[in-house]
């Protein structure tokens, strides 16, 4: 969430998104995607992609729950507040349209 960017500390964004991505990696270990794509350590792939709200956030969570993407809504606590997601490792063609109107994190 860009709008995140304005008031916390960048440390704390990145956390956010670390703990989606532990988290999803955690839930999904048995997948034959996550595990393909630890197998390979160093040649690990991520994209940082910005939402501009809460909102959009979770309407992009929305949308791929509905279309049984499995992922992570990431929710801080004790705040209860949504920060970020993560998906599980697949392969680029089976997601990137979910994506593409999205641009990288700055």
């Amino acid at each position: 969430r860009s709008d995140l960017a304005k008031t916390w500390p960048l440390g704390a964004l990145i956390a956010q998104a670390c703990h989606a991505c532990t988290a999803v990696m955690h839930m999904y270990r048995e997948d034959t995607h996550v595990k393909e794509y630890i197998e390979d350590l160093d040649n690990m792939h991520k994209c940082v992609l910005e939402v501009k709200s809460e909102s959009e956030l979770a309407a992009l969570s929305a949308k791929l729950t509905e279309n049984l993407v499995q992922h992570r809504l990431w929710i801080e606590q004790p705040e209860n507040y949504p920060t970020c997601l993560a998906v599980k490792p697949y392969p680029k063609d089976d997601v990137k349209n979910y994506f593409k109107k999205l641009k990288l994190l700055k």
